[in-house]
């Protein structure tokens, strides 16, 4: 991916179409295989691209991370993507912004995966700030990725208090994550800037500061 004058701007962020068409092998080890081939190389280049901007927006240190989908045997996965978390040893016990590729396009979220011991006192923050959160998004649309079936881009909504309260309840559970984003067809991801990626991530900051706080 090129920059102008070395740093983030209108830069094409640079997947084929055949790159996401990669989720739609049927089989396991051809799709792991276009995954390692196709797709994970230029994640990894487009997280350290992204890093020091990103680092800059959340006023603190983010480390790309690439998924390995390590556990994964027989399912093949329905995306992958880079996270961005807080710590250079892993991403899936803190909140992080999530850069996802899919058959259905590309997606930048905030989550915070059953994994993160600290998902009580987010939730509670949220709760607190439900009100806040609805006037502060009220000019942007998010959708919630926890209920995706991975086919498409889920349904924006303009959220409500109603809304993050939802999301906070979800976020509380014993196994509950929070998974909230917006994203892009594949028609218009293959036409999208890294500056583009970055408004997406700095639209959703405020919730990536609930998970810091």
């Amino acid at each position: 991916m090129d920059s102008q004058q070395g740093g983030l701007g209108m830069a094409i962020i640079g997947f084929s179409r055949e790159d996401f068409e990669v989720f739609g092998i049927p089989t396991f080890p051809e799709r792991m295989q276009g995954i390692k081939e196709r797709v994970r190389p230029k994640l990894t280049v487009l997280g350290e691209s992204l890093q020091p901007a990103l680092k800059k927006l959340a006023k603190n240190d983010v480390f790309p991370h690439v998924a390995k989908h390590a556990r994964r045997t027989v399912n093949p996965p329905p995306e992958t993507w880079v996270a961005f978390g807080p710590s250079a040893r892993g991403y899936k016990k803190y909140g992080y912004f999530g850069l996802a590729l899919s058959r259905g396009g590309l997606h930048t979220r905030i989550v915070v995966k059953d994994e993160a011991p600290d998902r009580p006192q987010m939730a509670k923050l949220l709760i607190e700030r439900a009100d806040v959160f609805a006037k502060i998004f009220a000019k942007h649309t998010v959708a919630r990725y926890d209920r995706w079936n991975y086919a498409g881009i889920p349904e924006l909504n303009r959220p409500t208090a109603d809304f993050w309260q939802e999301v906070a309840e979800a976020l509380a559970k014993k196994t509950g994550g929070l998974d909230v984003g917006l994203g892009w067809s594949v028609n218009r991801a293959l036409k999208l800037t890294d500056r583009k990626i970055l408004e997406a991530f700095a639209s959703l900051l405020p919730l990536y500061e609930i998970t810091r706080a």
